[in-house]
């Protein structure tokens, strides 16, 4: 016959073992933290020691994209794109230290340099941009943009362009409305969604446009204007890690130039497309003959970009 004592340590048993599980249990959940947050510390330190080269889903990014995902850069270099939607997204970037390498224009890269960023060129692009007329609205001239909307992106390549179109056509300035849309992807389907006359756009979007039966307005190849530009921090190569890294990231460019010249943008389509969101119909109809150098920007280009900042005032 059991005694009092022994029914009464009984009945404590079940909570004596409910807390020991609970204990065990909190003794996994603080460890877990602890890993997770050991691992992420450590993600941080690797991310900040790598170079981070902010890019968008363009064309003229192609041979980053070719170089990362063809193994084009020096695998014992720790180089990683981050991928951005609006180009003003870049510029914040550079500004603050987030990323030494970005993709911009002269434009914004000069208005930088003029505010106190220390940045330089590390090569130019050939992006090149066209005005769309939306032809639900009818527009297929530069003098049908009066009173109308016209995407854009402040203090950019685009800006100048659009300034220039309007010049073209003797429009008066204030009666061509200026929207700013940053984000790529938004300014596209703006398009598509019939919510905007006519927008600034490069590719692989400009030939989405276009295969929908939108106007080209204004073609920046024709004007001979080549304004995209790729923009690193200045002194990167004074440091002996920062300096192998712009090595590896200028051979595997120039290596990733090289193949796309020789076998054409359409051979790198299954790489594009899965940057720039854009199918196979798409792809068919970019460009094949587009050519890929890593060189400096053209003076003449560079001083087209300080006049219309001088211009407008924005040169300080």
């Amino acid at each position: 016959m059991r005694t009092f004592a022994a029914m009464k340590t009984e009945k404590y048993i079940p909570i004596i073992i409910l807390l020991g599980l609970l204990s065990g249990c909190g003794s996994s959940y603080e460890e877990q933290r602890r890993e997770a947050e050991a691992r992420q510390l450590q993600s941080l330190r690797e991310d900040s020691a790598a170079l981070k080269v902010a890019i968008l889903p363009t064309l003229d990014c192609l041979p980053l994209f070719v170089a990362a995902e063809c193994q084009m850069f020096d695998s014992a270099v720790d180089i990683r794109l981050k991928p951005y939607t609006a180009q003003m997204d870049i510029d914040t970037a550079l500004i603050r230290g987030r990323v030494e390498v970005g993709v911009s224009d002269l434009v914004r890269g000069e208005r930088m340099i003029a505010q106190g960023t220390r940045l330089d060129y590390l090569t130019r692009t050939n992006a090149y941009w066209q005005l769309i007329g939306n032809r639900q609205s009818r527009i297929t001239q530069l003098k049908h943009l009066d009173d109308r909307m016209m995407a854009m992106t402040r203090y950019s390549a685009t800006d100048l362009l659009g300034d220039l179109a309007v010049d073209s056509a003797k429009l008066k300035t204030e009666y061509v409305f200026r929207i700013q849309v940053n984000d790529v992807y938004v300014r596209w389907k703006m398009l598509e969604n019939n919510e905007m006359d006519a927008l600034l756009l490069t590719e692989p979007q400009a030939t989405q446009a276009r295969l929908l039966k939108h106007h080209v307005l204004l073609d920046s190849r024709k004007e001979n204007l080549w304004l995209g530009a790729i923009l690193c921090q200045k002194g990167l190569e004074q440091d002996t890690a920062r300096q192998r890294q712009m090595e590896a990231l200028r051979k595997g460019f120039q290596r990733a130039c090289d193949s796309i010249n020789r076998f054409g943008v359409r051979h790198y389509g299954t790489v594009l497309a899965r940057y720039a969101k854009i199918d196979d119909n798409v792809l068919r109809q970019l460009p094949d003959t587009l050519k890929y150098a890593l060189e400096p920007p053209r003076e003449q280009d560079l001083k087209v970009a300080r006049e219309w900042l001088a211009k407008k005032n924005l040169d300080k």
